[in-house]
C-alpha cells in the first residue's frame, strides 16, 4: 500500500485537556502543531517576503485556489513547476478548494448537483466550478495538501438546507477523491461541514472518514457566530476525526479563539486576520489590541510590543510606525504585518509548550488576563 502523501505523528496529548502536539510530514517539510498558517491568498503573504516568513517559523501557509485560477491561471503557475517555485517558497502550501470563495464573493450563483455556475467577482464573466475541476487546478498549483470542494452555508440556515448541503458535499468529496490525479505527493482533506447542528456534523463526519482522507478539516466556524458556539461544535466534532489524522480548523485566527481551539483537539489553524488589521494600523501585543496610527502614540518610542522579540520591535517604534501608516508609506504596513504573524508564530509554540509541560489550561487563563480577554466589552484580538 503506498504511503499517503502527509501524515500526522501524534507526539503527546495534553492532561488535562483535548489539546495534542504532534507534527505534520508533508512533501515540503515537516511541521510542528498545533500551528498557525500565514494566508498567501494570491501566492503571497501581503507585504512579507517568503524569507521573512521562514525567519519567524512558519513551516507552512496557505494559497487560494480560486483567485489564483483567476490569476495568474493555473496553466502558468504549473509551467513555472508549480506554486513553491512559482513563489520561491520550499516549505509546506495548502490550498483551499475555491469553494468558500465562490459562496462569499458572488451574489448570482446556481449551485446544481454538477458544480457552482457563479459569476466572477473580477469582471463579472459567467463561470463554473465542479469538484472535479477543483482537484485539477490544485493539482496544477501543486500544493502539499488541497482542499475538497464543499458547499459552506450559514450558520444560521435551516436544518432541511444543511442536512442537504452536507448530503451533496459528501457526494462532492467523493468524486473529488476520484478525480485527485496526484495522491502519492499530494494529500487531499475532506472537510466537515454541518453549521451548528451536531446530528449533521456527526453525518458530514461518519461520510468523509468513511473515504480515509489523510487529513479533515472543520469548516463553516468563524463566520459570525458566538464564539461559545464555536467552542460548542468543536467539542462534539474533533473527536470524531481519528486521532491519527490532523484536524483543520478553516478561518480562524484570533487569540482567544486559538488557544480555545488547540484545548479542543485542533491543529491547524489560518486567518488572513493578522495581516488584515496590520493594514489599518492594528496591532495585537502581549498586553491586548493596539491601534497604532492612534494620536496617542504619535511621541511614544516604545516598540509596539516591549515583551516581543520580532524584528520590528528590535528595531521600530510606534511612533515611527504611526508616522509610515500616516503618511502611507508602504513600509509602515509591513512592519505590522510582520509583527502580528510572528505574535502569533510565538504564541503558538508557546502553547505547544504549555501542552508538553501540561498546562495549557493556565497558560490560557494567564495570557487571557494579560491580553485582555477577561476585561468586559473585550476585543477578541
Amino acid at each position: 500500500m503506498t504511503e499517503p502523501a502527509v501524515k500526522y505523528r501524534l507526539i503527546k496529548k495534553e492532561k488535562h485537556t483535548g489539546a495534542r502536539l504532534g507534527e505534520i510530514i508533508t512533501p515540503h517539510g515537516t511541521f510542528q502543531t498545533p500551528m498557525f498558517m500565514p494566508v498567501g491568498t494570491l501566492a503571497t503573504v501581503k507585504s512579507i517576503a517568503p524569507e521573512e516568513l521562514d525567519a519567524m517559523g512558519a513551516g507552512i501557509i496557505l494559497s487560494n485556489t480560486y483567485h489564483l485560477w483567476l490569476r495568474p491561471g493555473e496553466d502558468i503557475v504549473e509551467e513555472a513547476g508549480g506554486l513553491h517555485k512559482f513563489m520561491n517558497w520550499d516549505k509546506g502550501i495548502l490550498t483551499d478548494s475555491g469553494g468558500f470563495q465562490v459562496f462569499s464573493l458572488s451574489d448570482m450563483r446556481r449551485i446544481e448537483e454538477e458544480g457552482v455556475h457563479f459569476r466572477n467577482h473580477l469582471n463579472g464573466s459567467k463561470m463554473f466550478l465542479s469538484p472535479e475541476k477543483a482537484i485539477n487546478i490544485q493539482n496544477k498549483l501543486g500544493p502539499d495538501i488541497m482542499m475538497s470542494f464543499d458547499e459552506c452555508p450559514p450558520f444560521d440556515e435551516s436544518f432541511d438546507y444543511v442536512k442537504k448541503s452536507v448530503e451533496r458535499t459528501s457526494r462532492w468529496a467523493e468524486r473529488g477523491l476520484k478525480a485527485h490525479a496526484n495522491p502519492d505527493y499530494q494529500g487531499l482533506f475532506g472537510i466537515i461541514q454541518g453549521a451548528g447542528y451536531r446530528e449533521l456534523r456527526e453525518q458530514s463526519a461518519r461520510d468523509l472518514v468513511s473515504m480515509d482522507f489523510p487529513g479533515y478539516s472543520i469548516g463553516g466556524l468563524s463566520v459570525g457566530e458566538p464564539k461559545h458556539l464555536m467552542n460548542e461544535v468543536l467539542e462534539y466534532t474533533t473527536p470524531l476525526i481519528p486521532e491519527h489524522k490532523p484536524r483543520y480548523l478553516m478561518g480562524v485566527g484570533s487569540a482567544d479563539s486559538l488557544i480555545d481551539g488547540v484545548i479542543r483537539g485542533v491543529d491547524m489553524f489560518d486567518c488572513v486576520l493578522p495581516t488584515r488589521i496590520a493594514r489599518n494600523g492594528t496591532c495585537m501585543t502581549s498586553a491586548g489590541r493596539l491601534v497604532v496610527k492612534n494620536a496617542q502614540y504619535e511621541r511614544d518610542f516604545r516598540p509596539l510590543d516591549e515583551k516581543c522579540d520580532c524584528h520590528t520591535c528590535k528595531n521600530y517604534t510606534r511612533a515611527y510606525i504611526r508616522h509610515l501608516i500616516k503618511a502611507d508609506e508602504t513600509f509602515g504596513l509591513r512592519l505590522t504585518s510582520y509583527h502580528n504573524l510572528y505574535f502569533l508564530q510565538n504564541l503558538m509554540k508557546n502553547v505547544r509548550q504549555a501542552i508538553m509541560d501540561d498546562n495549557l489550561l493556565e497558560f490560557r487563563e494567564a495570557f487571557f488576563e494579560e491580553y485582555g480577554f477577561n476585561k468586559p466589552n473585550a476585543k477578541n484580538f
